[in-house]
């Protein structure tokens, strides 16, 4: 016995796996489910297209297989091809968009606006330092809150203004 189904598959020229589904009904016809797909396409509407569903008699198939499967295939492979190719193209246009753009000049500004306000907030505590003023300096010191990446530097930079308060009157130093 001699068959040319595989010379007929590779003929299709399409990228992508083959699932068949073959079975006879109770009437002696064959039923015979073809789904094609490709897990490489990163859209999950891939999941979506329905296996093709041949039914007949043994020579019905044999006659007329390849020709009632090749067109809806090929329109498969190519939907699959046109669903990648969108992927990579609206990835593109995001990277390129103005939009995207316009985000990462407004988190630049946002963290130079943030530094800036920082520096500013540490100069007037020093000018409140330097005027002998320890307890609004240490008030001046900004919230490790709001400049996470300072936090060490301002829990240091307030304990040592505590450091310099003037003793408390009322309260007796306590000794050791």
């Amino acid at each position: 016995m001699e068959t040319n189904f595989f010379q007929s598959i590779a003929a299709l020229n399409v990228q992508g796996g083959w699932a068949l589904n073959i079975t006879n009904d109770v009437t002696g016809k064959w039923v015979v489910s073809v789904l094609f797909y490709n897990d490489s396409v990163g859209d999950d509407a891939r999941k979506r297209v329905p296996p093709i569903i041949l039914k007949g008699t043994t020579a019905e198939l044999d006659n007329g297989f390849f020709e009632a499967i090749s067109k809806p295939v090929q329109e498969t492979a190519a939907l699959f091809t046109n669903m990648e190719a969108y992927l990579k193209q609206r990835e593109q246009a995001k990277a390129a968009s103005q939009m995207e753009k316009d985000k990462s000049v407004k988190a630049d500004k946002d963290k130079t606006d943030k530094q800036n306000k920082y520096e500013e907030a540490m100069k007037k505590v020093d000018e409140l330092e330097a005027e002998g003023k320890f307890k609004e300096a240490w008030m001046k010191v900004p919230s490790p809150t709001d400049y996470p990446d300072e936090t060490e530097t301002l829990r240091a930079r307030k304990a040592t203004l505590s450091a310099q308060f003037a003793p408390d009157l009322f309260n007796e130093p306590k000794t050791v």
